[in-house]
């Protein structure tokens, strides 16, 4: 039996369903009824609430085999390392009282640091409380930059002509579908194939720039003169707390991110090969981001 957290998200949902499509027995945790519904139809067991209350998810995690552990955004929250660790010693709570197996986390790229990494900074401090529950095996997955992340440069597109963050226009990285982490847990979970303390870097199909999704995404949409700008991170704070409505702190650790994306420090770990590359191109997904602004 597994247990999906995070189970409406972009990852969580299509592993569910994969797994009750496969004929496993599938707990999910949501703090949103309605929207676990088409999961729920499927056959999955509802625990309704979050991944910061112990007692409702040793009532989930009882007789699993496996849980899939992602970590939750909280926008407004005024310490976001401290709101990541607060998730993670729940989660590893109801795993040491259950004695879970096995778990599947949710990393990032820049996991392995252990300062100026930002927002993944307490996905760093979760892998090592996971990984200090005695007789659990960990595989902590490490996906790079999301193409997801492209689509909230939409609204900037249609209203200014123009993509723009403080990414370096000259930066090459590797960036990812998040179906196809979806699709790599999925894998992994039906295998359970790991033993000890385990981490995959999960890569995506091949290193782009922003430049370039610029050109790709601009032929996609009809707008051939896009262009990529670089923001200062003072503008993208202001952005961040402004429009999107995130606390200071919050849009301070996605500058300190990005600063350690563009030194370099992100994916100095990150070593490309068979199993770290997924499928989806830019040039795929393009297809995606047209389909999400034209709606």
């Amino acid at each position: 039996m597994y247990v999906i957290t995070g189970a409406t998200g972009n990852t969580g949902k299509i592993i569910a369903s994969k797994l009750l499509d496969a004929g496993k027995k599938v707990r999910i945790i949501s703090r949103n009824a309605e929207k676990a519904k088409e999961l729920t139809d499927k056959g999955a067991e509802l625990f309704l609430g979050d991944t910061l209350h112990p007692e409702l998810l040793k009532k989930a995690f009882d007789g699993a085999t496996s849980v899939y552990a992602m970590i939750p955004i909280d926008w407004q929250t005024d310490n976001y390392t401290r709101h990541q660790i607060n998730h993670a010693k729940a989660i590893a709570e109801a795993l040491r009282f259950c004695k879970t197996p096995y778990v599947v986390s949710l990393s990032s790229q820049g996991a392995h640091l252990n300062s100026k990494s930002g927002v993944v900074l307490g996905l760093h401090e979760m892998e090592k409380i996971f990984d200090e529950i005695e007789g659990l095996n960990t595989l902590h997955l490490r996906p790079t930059y999301f193409l997801e992340n492209s689509l909230g440069m939409i609204g900037l597109i249609k209203h200014a002509g123009i993509m723009g963050s403080p990414i370096r226009a000259d930066l090459s990285f590797p960036a990812i579908a998040t179906k196809d982490i979806a699709e790599y847990a999925t894998k992994r979970l039906l295998a359970l194939d790991f033993k000890g303390h385990n981490i995959q870097n999960l890569l995506g199909a091949e290193d782009i720039s922003y430049s370039e999704m610029a050109r790709v995404y601009g032929a996609a949409i009809g707008k051939n003169d896009l262009k990529y700008v670089e923001f200062s991170y003072a503008d993208f704070k202001n952005t961040l707390m402004t429009q999107m409505g995130t606390s200071e702190n919050v849009a301070d650790s996605f500058n300190e991110f990005i600063q350690s994306m563009n030194e370099g420090k992100i994916m100095s770990e990150a070593k490309r090969d068979a199993e770290s590359t997924t499928p989806t191109t830019l040039q795929e997904f393009s297809h995606t981001f047209k389909y999400v602004y034209n709606m």
